[in-house]
Order: structure tokens, then sequence, then C-alpha cells
């Protein structure tokens, strides 16, 4: 597994990488439960890779979850506790298990009622069978993505995207860059990222944060800023601002919602900066696409992350 990041606002905060390229939106939910280091897993089942992810499938339709339904049933002995754990319904299980029975022609659970041992299911060699052969895949999965990745990794220009694009973080707006320029004061540090085009980004933290980043000059960066944290400016009418970071570009996006919108400029180069505006803003300022505009934002408002 690749080495986790670090974060830092006015304090370091460690994240992990995730497995899985997402759509790094301020509406990215957790990583799942299972995706975490020590979380549980099926036996034979692969860890995440950093930068591959695949997902085994049999006939289109038999999944993992499919099959801890079966893992479940053989621990359990019942079709309503395996149902639940495994996240299906008691008919959506008794549908697949039917379906999954007939195609391969032979049942894949037993019932039983009554008894002097009450009531329950069971699996049928068949299935005993069936689960085996996907724990054999799952390693052999594990295996083959384990080999793609090696290569990939000596691919730096590619791995080095993929690690970055694999970082999930709840920041709608994010930066790659290099540390162009670092000032250390008695309390705090302020470091600036090229990111490219002629654009700059500057974040501010305290000296202690600085210090459990390990900032230094050419090293590479990623400035996160929240969308709330991004003010627009489309008349300067003569005056200048205070804050530290000002983008300009042309409004490419103003996507409405029930209170706020979200607007996008797009930055000289092709990146976009997106702000987080009410409507009655974007009423009163009438913004809409085509139109110039310089997104603003405090250097407090930006964090940085840099590989540890």
């Amino acid at each position: 597994m690749a080495p986790p990041g670090v974060i830092s606002a006015c304090n370091a905060v460690q994240y992990t990488s995730t497995s899985r390229a997402s759509d790094l939106s301020e509406t990215t939910p957790p990583a799942a439960v299972d995706s975490l280091p020590g979380a549980p897993t099926e036996p034979g089942a692969r860890r995440d890779t950093t930068l591959l992810q695949g997902e085994l499938r049999l006939a289109g339709r038999l999944d993992a979850r499919f099959f801890a339904l079966l893992r479940a049933i053989d621990a359990s002995g019942s079709l309503q506790k395996a149902a639940r754990a495994a996240g299906y319904s008691y008919k959506g299980a008794w549908l697949i298990l039917e379906t999954a029975g007939n195609l391969a022609r032979s049942p894949l659970l037993v019932s039983q009622t009554g008894g002097r041992g009450g009531g329950g299911s069971r699996l049928t060699y068949a299935a005993r069978h069936l689960l085996e052969t996907w724990d054999q895949l799952q390693a052999r999965h594990a295996g083959f993505l384990a080999e793609q990745e090696a290569w990939l990794l000596q691919q730096s220009h590619l791995s080095n995207l993929l690690r970055r694009l694999s970082m999930k973080a709840t920041a709608r707006n994010q930066f790659a860059g290099l540390v162009t320029e670092l000032h250390d004061g008695p309390a705090t540090t302020q470091a600036t990222l090229d990111i490219g085009h002629g654009q700059t980004v500057t974040a501010s933290m305290t000296a202690a944060a600085a210090s459990r980043l390990g900032l230094k000059l050419g090293a590479e960066a990623l400035a996160l800023v929240k969308s709330s944290e991004v003010v627009l400016v489309t008349d300067f009418a003569g005056y200048k601002l205070s804050a530290r970071n000002q983008l300009a570009g042309t409004i490419s996006r103003v996507q409405k919602g029930a209170v706020s919108s979200l607007v996008g400029v797009t930055l000289p180069g092709g990146a976009t900066i997106t702000a987080s505006v009410t409507n009655d803003a974007v009423d009163a300022l009438g913004l809409a696409v085509g139109q110039a505009a310089t997104a603003t934002f405090k250097a407090y408002a930006v964090m940085l992350a840099v590989p540890a």
C-alpha cells in the first residue's frame, strides 16, 4: 500500500489515500468502512490497492455480496440472518439464490424445518464448491492487480497523477503544484504554489504545521479550497482587496440549486475554480456564462497536502 499523505491547515492532519480516483466534490462521501485499513474482509478477498481497483463478477451477476450471503448462511444456518448481514431483503436473497440455482442446475440451499435442532438452512455441495472457486479467483485476481500496479508505479508520469486523483476530500477546489516560495515568520508560514499557466496559490499556516509537513522549495503539494471560501468579484471599481489569492478567469458554469448556486470560473490554461454563491447574489450581480470574474480567497482558507 502506498504511503499516506499529510494535510495542513492550522494543524497538520493525516489522510489515507483511497484506491479509486473519485469525483472530488464537496459532496463526496467518506470512504466505505470496508476500505479502511484493518476492516474485516472476506477470506480470500484482496485488500484495496492504491491505484487500481477491480471487481469480480461471475456470470455477470454473482458478485462479492452474493458470496457474502453464502458465507453468512454457512455461518448462521439462517437465511433471514444471512440476508440481513449481506444487505439483502429476505425476498431478494431467495430470488438470487433461486436464480443462481436454476442456472447452475443444482440448488444452492437446503431448508430444514422443525426437528430437534429447529429449522434452518444449509449450503449444498454445489454452493460450497462455488464459494471455494470464488475464494481462489479472488486470490488470483489480487495477484493480477498487484502485478499490474507494480508496472503502473514504474510509469511515474501516470502514477503521480493517479495518486493525486485518488485522494478524497470535501474541498471542491484542488490544485496540484510545486512550492516556489516559503516565508517563515515567528508564528506563521506562507507557502506559494505554482499551479501552472502563470497562476499561483498561497497558503498560510502555523509554523508548527509547516514544520510537520516538512515543506521545501520545489516540493510537490496540493492546494485545497472549499467553494464556500471563494468570493467572486466582477468589478473592482478601482479598489484593491486584501485577499492574498486572486485568480482571474471567465465564468463557465452557473449551476443553480434551491438556495445557492455553484459558479465555475475557468482560468487561463483550462483549470476551473468553483464558488458557492447564494441565488440572490447570482441574480444581483447578473452572473452568467462568458462573464469575466475573479475568484478571491484568503491564504488562511487554503489547506496544503503533501506526500508523506
